[in-house]
């Protein structure tokens, strides 16, 4: 399975050349400060426009939201505030030449409603999908405090009419022919279920098995993120085809780097390619606030991750080959700035395309 998936993998000692750069990535360009202004995008940067067209079509790329400030100069013009931004942000980020994706993580959260969905919706062009994550209330086996600590057993972890009726039927009603991944991310669990995984999956398996037809939306797909290396099994791969879901490939610190995660892709294969790119390992398992320390205003990159980034785009370019979808969000923490991950990124997918 492993020369399915990467067909060209007996010549990576040697592959195509990448274009060079033109520059080095530097912070975003300063601009005019135009407070209380409406969101525009930046004027389109030829470089990226031309780079997009040589990306393959089957391709869409994004960040991990967009309320981000520092992206001045990189997405938006001017200067706005991250409240404006979340409100007002989207249509201009969805005109960046590379992005024709992102992830909703709000819903991760709080379950958003159908009207909530079909205004973001109304923001992006026709050929935008998203990627939106499945309410915590059904995701995580444990009810948490606002500090993150578990307090008791969620009830209704992994409950198939919850997901339903706060999840997938609002998606995909007011998202429609825009929605592109529907990922249940699975929150670590607690010792005792880590121990007892058939019962977990047999949870899964239930819920998965009950999700309505995606029909009216032709790109959609289901996919589970985990968030213990433990599911990483031919079992879990095994589960994941029989009911037509995805393996999420979750690239952050409490999973293995991204050479641990391809075995479960290999035993997927062929199939769609879902891919959250989260949290660089530098700053641990646990890192998330001293990344967001780190790395603000998130308008360079600050770690650079070379290897996740070429290995990555050798499995866009072999998924994309072989015909499939192939859906990547970026997060900020990834290295710094999401945007010119993006960039990075898109510039090892086309070296590989022959």
């Amino acid at each position: 399975m492993q020369d399915s998936l990467f067909p060209e993998e007996t010549q990576l000692a040697a592959p195509r050349p990448a274009p060079a750069p033109a520059a080095t990535p530097v912070a975003a360009p300063e601009a005019p400060r135009r407070r209380g202004s409406k969101v525009l995008p930046c004027p389109p940067d030829e470089s990226l426009v031309a780079l997009a067209r040589e990306l393959p079509p089957r391709l869409r790329l994004g960040g991990s939201s967009w309320s981000y400030p520092g992206w001045r100069g990189l997405v938006w013009e001017g200067d706005h505030n991250e409240s404006k931004l979340s409100r007002e942000g989207l249509t201009a980020y969805a005109q960046h030449p590379l992005f024709r994706s992102v992830c909703i993580d709000r819903s991760f959260y709080r379950a958003l409603t159908a009207q909530q969905y079909a205004r973001y919706a109304a923001q992006v062009p026709d050929d935008f999908r998203f990627v939106v994550k499945a309410p915590a209330s059904v995701t995580d086996a444990t009810v948490r405090s606002e500090n993150g600590r578990a307090v008791q057993e969620n009830p209704v972890f992994l409950n198939a009419e919850i997901a339903i009726r706060e999840f997938v039927e609002p998606a995909l009603d007011g998202l429609g022919t825009k929605l592109g991944v529907l990922v249940f991310q699975l929150s670590p669990l607690p010792l005792p279920l880590l121990a007892n995984l058939d019962e977990v999956f047999a949870r899964l398996r239930a819920l998965l098995q009950a999700l309505p037809s995606l029909a009216a939306a032709p790109d959609a797909v289901v996919a589970v993120e985990a968030r213990d290396p433990e599911f990483l099994t031919p079992a879990f791969a095994a589960l994941l085809r029989d009911c037509g879901a995805a393996f999420c490939l979750g690239l952050q610190a409490k999973m293995p780097p991204i050479d641990g995660q391809l075995p479960m892709l290999r035993a997927m294969w062929p199939g769609p390619l879902v891919c959250r790119w989260n949290l660089n390992p530098v700053n641990g398992a646990y890192g998330y606030e001293s990344a967001e320390k780190r790395y603000a205003p998130f308008d360079k990159i600050v770690d650079p991750d070379p290897h996740t980034r070429d290995t990555l785009a050798r499995v866009i370019a072999a998924t994309t080959a072989a015909g499939h979808n192939a859906f990547v969000t970026i997060s900020n923490h990834a290295e710094g700035c999401a945007p010119l991950t993006a960039a990075s990124l898109a510039q090892a997918v086309v070296s590989r395309r022959g």
